[in-house]
């Protein structure tokens, strides 16, 4: 934790604000060249072959301009929605955090593509040389921010488990069911992926479904139980445990975390939390976000 406080405290000024919307603008100028030359796009896949052995370094940065898919009136739906839970994260995680995890997993991306050119040189000789440059065309299209964003809602839903949502929107879901299901569906994806008629594309999309995700994999084994904490939010609840001691007002409301009350913030709601042993009130900041405290 003192690590990853100094790390935030240095780089921290650094972390784009509202970078979902920035993905956003990023997938309007995918889709504005979709529609006016599609075959535009393909100079800017995710090709580790055109970058190692001809130089076109602007690959590593464009692929993130490719869109995920066709687009459609459901495109909308879906960019609203990524963007809606992106910018939660954001404000729960903080700006730093937020943009460590979408870096690291667009980073691990980068790195499975070329993990896969060396698979590919190693192991699969014969399809390379049967199709030649258009092998590498057809598996970097692969590489897209699809399985990046799938690992956004799979972060939300274990920030969120218990947060309900409209499917189709009127179908009541709790976000951990649909984090489940998506779950089961990329492993099975993984698992059977296209067929044993097309393995070079199977084992490419294990290599794409693995790297992309790979920042929810390291996010989940070392997070946990901690992952709604902040340096930030730390450091306010040791200031207002060293308040409480100091404070004579009383108050009515009183936020455990940040210990900020109805007459320091007035805008704020404030409620008590079902699931903490004893009488503890949060406010409408930190009643989502606090770690449960429990009495052994």
């Amino acid at each position: 934790m003192k690590s990853r406080g100094n790390f935030e405290r240095k780089f921290g000024k650094y972390a784009i604000k509202n970078l979902s919307l920035m993905l956003i603008i990023c997938y309007a100028f995918g889709y504005l060249f979709q529609w006016i030359y599609p075959e535009f796009l393909k100079y800017l896949y995710l090709n580790p072959y055109e970058i190692v052995f001809h130089g076109q370094i602007w690959r590593l940065v464009t692929w993130l301009i490719v869109p995920p898919s066709k687009f459609d009136f459901f495109t909308l739906l879906m960019l609203y929605f990524y963007y809606s839970i992106g910018t939660t994260l954001e404000r729960t995680w903080g700006t730093y955090r937020y943009n460590v995890y979408i870096f690291s997993g667009a980073l691990f991306t980068i790195a499975g593509a070329f993990l896969l050119l060396g698979y590919s040189m190693i192991f699969q000789k014969d399809v390379v040389a049967a199709l030649g440059a258009d092998y590498y065309t057809i598996i970097s299209s692969m590489f897209s921010t699809y399985y990046v964003n799938m690992s956004i809602f799979l972060a939300f839903a274990a920030t969120f488990p218990n947060m309900q949502v409209l499917l189709f929107f009127f179908i009541p879901l709790k976000v951990k069911v649909l984090g489940i299901i998506y779950g089961v569906m990329l492993i099975y994806q993984f698992i059977v992926g296209y067929g044993t008629g097309l393995e070079m594309l199977t084992v490419a999309n294990r290599f794409v479904i693995a790297a992309s995700l790979m920042n929810f994999i390291v996010f989940f084994l070392t997070g946990r139980g901690k992952v709604h904490m902040t340096p930030r939010q730390v450091k306010r609840r040791q200031e207002y445990k060293r308040e409480v001691k100091k404070s004579t007002k009383i108050t009515r409301h009183k936020c455990a975390i940040c210990g900020r009350t109805e007459e320091t913030n007035p805008e704020l709601e404030f409620r008590f939390c079902s699931k903490c042993d004893g009488n503890y009130e949060y406010c409408q900041d930190h009643l989502f976000t606090h770690t449960h405290i429990k009495h052994q």
